[in-house]
């Protein structure tokens, strides 16, 4: 196919990588032009020199963006996305952001013509990497076809969970999940590690028992030798998710009381230095270290 790979983080190229071994023909774009350069040499991809241009004739758009923010000014900026769409394409944003931005956005590539789809992911870099992701998508099933045609090689599960929005929406769900967890799993190795017991002995536990979720299987190396973990996902994002899981959950009325207090915690660590941290360094802050 041909695929316009739209931001450039590490999870856009992730898939940019993947998609590139894949066979796929790819142009990519990034508001940092040095990140596309770097990924159109590992690759093969051709750089673009704006978002419009990156699009025009392309089958499929990617796009891995930061926030809400960010989406808005790709897409809807000058030479942003919407201005190089044609009316055989199908759009695809994986960004982590508001149901009421893929609805802004969505009602613009509407007007182009184009074909939107919602379809936020479930996984990390490593994930990406074995073709592995969870993919939540919202929006006209019958497009489905095309996704999948790129997202074989880059996700295990592909689920149409409803009309534009609900895939936005359950990717929130899913991070207040994942981000309980991180604090949950933070806040017990402390307290082991307090009670006397060795930090990789109650780790081992935690991965042999009822509570080895995939999350905490993958996180283990980064919370049991923290100075050497690499950052997969940065504490300054997670406040971002839990930011807008809460503004949701206040829109639509349903009670988060977890959600709050881990967002409590995130932004302590957050004061305390670690928002460029990985999130499992909640731990470390927990300990009273310092990034």
């Amino acid at each position: 196919m041909s695929i316009a790979v739209i931001g450039l983080g590490r999870m856009g190229a992730a898939m940019a990588r993947r998609l590139a071994g894949a066979g796929h023909r790819l142009t990519v774009w990034n508001r940092d032009g040095k990140k596309a350069a770097t990924i159109a040499a590992e690759t093969g991809a051709t750089p673009s020199d704006s978002a419009a241009s990156a699009v025009a004739g392309a089958e499929l758009v990617i796009s891995s963006l930061a926030d809400d923010a960010a989406l808005r000014s790709v897409y809807l900026g000058d030479g942003g996305v919407v201005a190089g769409l044609g009316t055989d394409t199908v759009v695809a944003d994986t960004s982590t952001v508001d149901p009421e931005t893929v609805f802004e956005v969505g009602r613009a590539i509407d007007a182009a013509g184009a074909a939107f789809l919602d379809c936020p992911v479930s996984g990390s870099v490593s994930t990406v990497d074995t073709g592995a992701l969870t993919v939540m998508v919202g929006g006209d099933p019958a497009q489905l076809p095309v996704l999948r045609r790129a997202f074989d090689s880059i996700a295990k599960t592909v689920l149409h969970v409803g009309p534009r929005g609900a895939g936005a929406a359950t990717k929130l769900a899913v991070n207040g999940l994942v981000h309980g967890l991180n604090v949950a799993l933070a806040e017990a190795l402390v307290l082991a590690e307090r009670a006397g017991v060795e930090r990789s002995t109650a780790y081992e536990v935690f991965a042999s028992g009822a509570a080895a979720a995939p999350f905490v299987l993958y996180k283990r190396e980064a919370y049991e030798r923290p100075d050497e973990a690499s950052v997969a996902f940065t504490l300054d994002l997670v406040a971002k998710d839990l930011e807008l899981i809460t503004g949701l959950a206040d829109r639509v009325g349903a009670p988060m009381a977890q959600a709050e207090t881990d967002l409590g915690v995130v932004r302590s660590a957050i004061d305390a230095g670690f928002g460029a941290s990985d999130m499992s360094a909640v731990a470390v802050h927990l300990r009273g270290g310092r990034p």
